[in-house]
């Protein structure tokens, strides 16, 4: 081998050296970006962790990696500017019917479940409960039809009807309310069933009720109650209900129960003692289930609820509910604080249902995100009565990330923005 040769060889193997020697002092150029995802400068409220400021929010495949100041945009494949706007957990809502499809989503009064994709993304919704649509005997066929296709992520408060939602005679089969067998369908779905639902029982008899508690106490869960109970009063309820049971339909007034306000508009002391014992208040909105009357005494008293259910099915989403923001902002514009509102559509929500691994940006948490937008103006917002609140902020959800993909941009501020043709 000549000189002339050796020279070009020297010469390669130090360009490769140093190539070598960059790449391994710059990891990003061996691996690329670090995360798939950076939601930057936004208001992160994360209740769990505390944290209430200005903040980026990295994600790396389905999982939250990183929270923290000033993220190097340079780190992440795609970047969203969500300056001026909130940065929560993805919303949860606790009180939904989403079995479509079948016998028990056509309950009570052919009122019919709802697909839940429809519904969620657009209100920055990433988890919902069903509450009670099926039971024993048809939870099965619901995590076949419905939880096991779709991309929200459905959890289920087992009804105490083995066949759940039916309607009559089924909802009244006293037969058909089997605590031990409810109470194993949940060990067997512990990953989805998070408690045990009561309602809709028109008779005298307790036995449903007891049932109900039997159920939930053997599985470990907190029992749901839906205040469709016309011989049961409120107080009674609440008076046999645990810490960590559940009520929905909080600021109802129907003639089948009493409602949480006196004739004075004050909270009755009954029901601040079920507060105090630990029971937990879901709203409940539905097609009747939300009254100003109750709930502008009971919000000025301080009593918020724990929870922003909507009881949501085919007729109360169009309705005076409209969807789970809307719910916020009624509340919002009742003068509920938004560092109360945010924990009850969110870490307040998960705790309710003991899934402390949701409602929260926990790193290694799933990557489930709402991206919010406080939006100022003159809005109305309906209760069902039809009585309408003028308010001048309303909640809107510009992006939504469940499991670390975007799955909905209202002004689609994570696409590639291009120039308007001339005219």
């Amino acid at each position: 081998m000549n000189n002339t040769d050796f020279k070009p060889r020297v010469l390669r193997f130090l360009i490769a050296l140093n190539c070598w020697l960059v790449t391994l002092s710059c990891p990003m150029l061996l691996f690329g970006q670090s995360y798939d995802l950076l939601i930057k400068g936004g208001h992160v409220i994360d209740p769990k962790n505390g944290r209430d400021g200005v903040m980026d929010v990295a994600v790396a495949g389905d999982t939250i990696a990183l929270v923290a100041a000033d993220i190097p945009a340079g780190d992440a494949k795609k970047v969203i500017d969500a300056n001026g706007l909130l940065v929560t957990p993805g919303l949860i809502n606790i009180h939904t019917h989403v079995f479509v499809g079948s016998e028990a989503g056509q309950f009570a009064n052919g009122i019919s479940s709802v697909s839940p994709d429809d519904f969620t993304f657009r209100s920055g919704i990433t988890t919902v409960v069903d509450a009670g649509t099926s039971g024993w005997r048809s939870f099965p066929l619901f995590k076949k039809q419905v939880i096991d296709q779709v991309q929200t992520r459905v959890l289920a408060f087992l009804n105490i009807a083995g066949a759940g939602m039916v309607g009559s005679p089924g909802e009244q089969d006293l037969q058909d309310m089997n605590a031990w067998l409810t109470s194993t369908r949940i060990k067997d779905y512990s990953d989805v069933i998070v408690g045990v639902k009561i309602g809709h029982y028109l008779g005298t008899d307790w036995t449903p009720f007891d049932r109900a508690l039997e159920a939930a106490s053997l599985a470990g869960v907190p029992l749901f109650v839906e205040c469709h109970l016309p011989e049961y009063t409120l107080e009674d309820q609440l008076k046999k209900m645990r810490p960590g049971d559940i009520i929905t339909h909080t600021y109802e007034q129907v003639s089948e129960r009493m409602p949480i306000t006196d004739e004075q508009g004050k909270v009755r002391p009954f029901v601040l003692e079920a507060r105090k014992r630990g029971v937990l208040f879901d709203v409940g909105h539905g097609g009747a289930g939300f009254w100003f009357n109750q709930a502008i005494p009971a919000v000025r008293q301080g009593f918020y609820p724990d929870a922003f259910g909507m009881d949501l099915h085919r007729f109360s989403m169009n309705s005076g509910m409209k969807d789970m923001l809307n719910i916020m902002s009624k509340f919002l514009a009742m003068g509920m604080p938004l560092d109360e509102i945010i924990p009850a559509a969110t870490w307040g929500a998960a705790t309710a249902i003991k899934r402390d691994d949701l409602g929260n940006l926990d790193v290694g948490a799933p990557a489930d995100i709402a991206v919010l937008r406080i939006r100022e103006g003159d809005f109305g917002f309906m209760d069902s009565a039809r009585e309408t609140l003028r308010g001048t902020r309303k909640f809107e959800a510009e992006i939504t990330v469940r499991a670390g993909r975007i799955v909905w941009d209202l002004n689609g501020i994570s696409g590639k923005w291009i120039d308007a043709p001339a005219n």
